[in-house]
Parts: C-alpha cells; structure tokens; sequence
C-alpha cells in the first residue's frame, strides 16, 4: 500500500487547519461515545470532497484505541476499485471530559486536527464526524451501502447542526456507484 507523502500531509494539514475557527454556534458533539463500540471499521458513505479525499472509492476508517490512544487509519483507491489502495495513519488522543466525543488526530508532530463525533446511532451502525467551522463532515456506516431514508436522516442531522448538506457527495463503495448522481 502507498503511504501519503510528507508535502501532500502538510498541505492537507494546513487546509484543514483552516477550518478550526468556529462559525456561527458551536456544534453539538454526541453526548457520551463507547469507544470499545466505536471501534472497528466505519465505511465513508459520504462527505464533504477536499482534494485529499476527494476521487476516492471504497473508502474507510478502521478506529482503534490501543492503551487509550486514538490509532486512526484510513484507506481509499484513486478513482477506481482496481487502484492501489492509499493509506494514512493518524494518532491522537481522547479530549478529557468531551464525553469521548472530541479527538486530537495528528498525521505528524506538532500538528493536531480535530474529530468531533456528532451522533452516533443506539447500535454504533451510523455516525456523523463534523469539524469546527463546519468545512469538513463525514456520514460513516458500519456496511458500505446506506439506504437512502437513512441518508437523508442523517444529512438532516448535519442541517441541524449548521451545515451546508448540498456540499455533501456520496462516496462510491461499489463499482456501479462511480459516476452516478450525487456521487464524487
């Protein structure tokens, strides 16, 4: 697997560092995250495209917290599910007293991004990931379909909370997803 560069890390370190004054009112986090739940693989079912994700399918995360540290690991194809898969490792740690809810992911030292769970459903299947200023939003999933009454709930927790939905586009998890409407 291909490891981002150094230069594209700091480049999309400082564009989403653009992102860390807030507008408008805060956003609301999850009230309490069980990170042994949260744990595991969350398929990217949509967000908002940057240039470091965006053109990607069959994208995910696998989470983990070993000794109570955050191990962040995301893996895309450029454009096609016959690519290469890309990885980046981001590590980090729980925010004291955020109810589990807000992380600190850096991909290198001395830089921290945030990751602010939002909602997660009562059977850790769905979750909203937001970001100050709301530049940034990911739908994850357990499954790498989403049903589209699903979607459409979850977006309307993103409007909720101050969020442009129209800058959402869904991720390909198929083959037959790419290049169809509302998808990246």
């Amino acid at each position: 697997m291909r490891r981002m560069t150094g230069l594209a890390f700091t480049i999309a370190a400082m564009l989403a560092l653009g992102g860390c004054a807030s507008e408008g009112t805060p956003l609301t986090l999850a009230p309490q995250v069980d990170l042994d739940r949260y744990a595991g693989r969350w398929y990217i079912i949509a967000n908002i495209p940057y240039f470091a994700e965006n053109g990607k399918v069959g994208s995910y995360f696998d989470v983990s917290f070993p000794n109570g540290d955050v191990h962040d690991v995301y893996v895309g194809r450029a454009k096609s599910f016959d690519a290469e898969p890309s990885t980046v490792t981001m590590g980090g740690y729980v925010v004291p007293g955020s109810g589990n809810a807000r992380w600190r992911e850096s991909p290198f030292w001395p830089i921290y991004l945030s990751y602010l769970v939002l909602y997660v459903d009562p059977d850790y299947r769905t979750a909203l990931v937001g970001y100050p200023g709301r530049d940034y939003g990911w739908v994850l999933a357990r499954e790498p379909n989403l049903d589209d009454k699903t979607y459409q709930g979850l977006l309307d927790r993103f409007a909720a909370q101050g969020y442009d939905i129209t800058q959402f586009k869904r991720v390909p998890q198929t083959p037959a997803q790419i290049g169809q409407p509302g998808f990246q």
